[in-house]
């Protein structure tokens, strides 16, 4: 096929990879392939120029470039579930439903684990997930309207009050930051 002028936008990815991200390109040959013609304001029969454009490229090429750029540790704005509720016993699940329903109403994509499995193998779980937050609340954090936070790379902050952690993430969202 023959193409005429072409605008594109090349991506590197986290291996140094380039990948053609978005186009634009003008088409001569099709037309004629197709036998396309148009009337023109002077009356003659004319062939017109076909326009491809693909925006973003495939949708699944997008994600699988961002995939790869983040190793699936997608900043907290772009992460599918951006906080996990582990409670340290069952006792404590009721509690960190209220969180997650507050967190939710600020906008935030907060799941509660309440699955059988031992804490330990939840909060590894969710690392493995690479979730940005998990949260962790036991009698001092519910006693205090607190909840305690893991970060993505292991560190710890406890006893946070749920307005601050809320208000904490609800602003790394709101600034679209990279950091966690």
């Amino acid at each position: 096929a023959f193409y005429g002028p072409k605008i594109s936008v090349q991506a590197r990815d986290a291996i140094g990879r380039t990948w053609q991200m978005s186009t634009i390109q003008l088409d001569f040959n099709l037309p004629e392939r197709f036998g396309l013609e148009y009337t023109s304001s002077d009356g003659s029969r004319q062939q017109p120029v076909m326009i491809h454009r693909a925006l973003f490229g495939s949708v699944e090429r997008f994600f699988g470039v961002l995939l790869e750029h983040y190793a699936g540790a997608f900043p907290v704005w772009l992460s599918p579930v951006q906080v996990v509720a582990v409670p340290v016993a069952e006792e404590y699940s009721s509690y960190l439903a209220d969180v997650v329903a507050r967190m939710k109403k600020a906008g935030i994509r907060a799941e509660l684990d309440a699955s059988d499995d031992r804490m330990q193998k939840k909060i590894r779980n969710h690392t493995m997930q690479k979730v940005p937050y998990i949260v962790i609340a036991g009698e001092e954090d519910r006693a205090h309207n607190a909840v305690s936070f893991r970060f993505r790379n292991g560190e710890q902050e406890n006893g946070i009050p749920v307005d601050v952690a809320i208000e904490r993430i609800t602003g790394i969202i709101a600034t679209r930051s990279t950091d966690v």
